[in-house]
């Protein structure tokens, strides 16, 4: 065993932060001799060595949405980008592992592969690989107001873009219209990528976009959405710039659905 290889340190799923809000690290020699271990990747040290960078996998998994837990949200916003995006990928990978430990085909055990990005089973051969679940999520236009959305159970002021899976068979274009009508009863149509973010609870690939709606007329699905409305640009900017008189409460900075907001305010300078 290499005991010069890093170590992600995790309680589970949790990361280990250090006073200066940055993900610890150990060795080998801190986990379990019969542990699996997710290869991360290389990290280069002020010599210009490298040592290989590891996370173990966990004894369950957790596919719960982001928002059931809390005090993972609050770790997450002391992050930089760069440990955010590390967390964000070995946290991805060791729960699919942890929830993933028999075969879709036989129901067989399976056992790690190629440095933790596959899974074979022991029984048929049956090859199984991290899912990643694409979603789209998107600012709707029309005359200078965006709609958002507030999810079920949010807070009162709390709004974002709206967002939905993407079914199979559809383009990226597709389900915009789709979700979009499905939430709001709003057709969308001229749908533009803007930009994209791997979302690691469990698995999705956040793919920004924007539309125009053809009218403005909401008809609210209540098993999706506690309110949808129409946010004029001054409403968003003061929102955006924390103004705590602002009619909405804007995602945090970590979320896409920030960026693309302000991506929307920029573009209207």
């Amino acid at each position: 065993m290499n005991w010069r290889a890093k170590l992600l340190k995790l309680d589970g799923l949790m990361p280990h932060v250090s006073d200066t809000n940055a993900l610890e690290w150990g060795t080998l020699a801190d986990c379990a001799e019969d542990a699996e271990l997710v290869f991360l990747g290389l990290d280069t040290d002020e010599s210009g060595g490298t040592k290989p960078c590891f996370a173990a996998v966990p004894a369950v998994g957790d596919a719960s949405p982001r928002m059931a837990n809390p005090r993972l949200w609050a770790v997450m916003a002391t992050l930089s980008p760069d440990d955010l995006a590390i967390y964000g990928g070995a946290r991805s990978v060791v729960d699919w592992h942890a929830r993933h430990r028999f075969c879709a085909a036989c129901g067989g055990s399976t056992e790690l592969a190629k440095g933790g990005w596959q899974r074979n089973c022991t029984n048929c051969g049956a090859q199984h690989f991290p899912r990643t679940d694409p979603v789209t999520i998107m600012l709707v236009e029309h005359d200078d107001k965006l709609l958002l959305g507030r999810g079920l159970g949010w807070p009162e002021k709390a709004y974002s873009a709206l967002a939905g899976f993407v079914e199979p068979g559809e383009s990226i274009e597709e389900a915009v219209a789709r979700e979009v009508l499905e939430e709001s009863g709003i057709t969308a149509r001229e749908v533009h990528y803007i930009a994209s973010q791997p979302w690691p609870f469990p698995s999705q690939l956040m793919m920004g976009c924007t539309a125009i709606a053809e009218d403005t007329e909401i008809t609210l699905d209540e098993t999706e959405l506690a309110d949808a409305r129409w946010f004029t640009r001054d409403e968003v900017q003061a929102a955006m710039s924390g103004d705590a008189d602002a009619p909405m409460n804007t995602p945090p900075k970590q979320a896409i659905a920030h960026h693309l907001l302000q991506w929307w305010l920029d573009k209207g300078k």
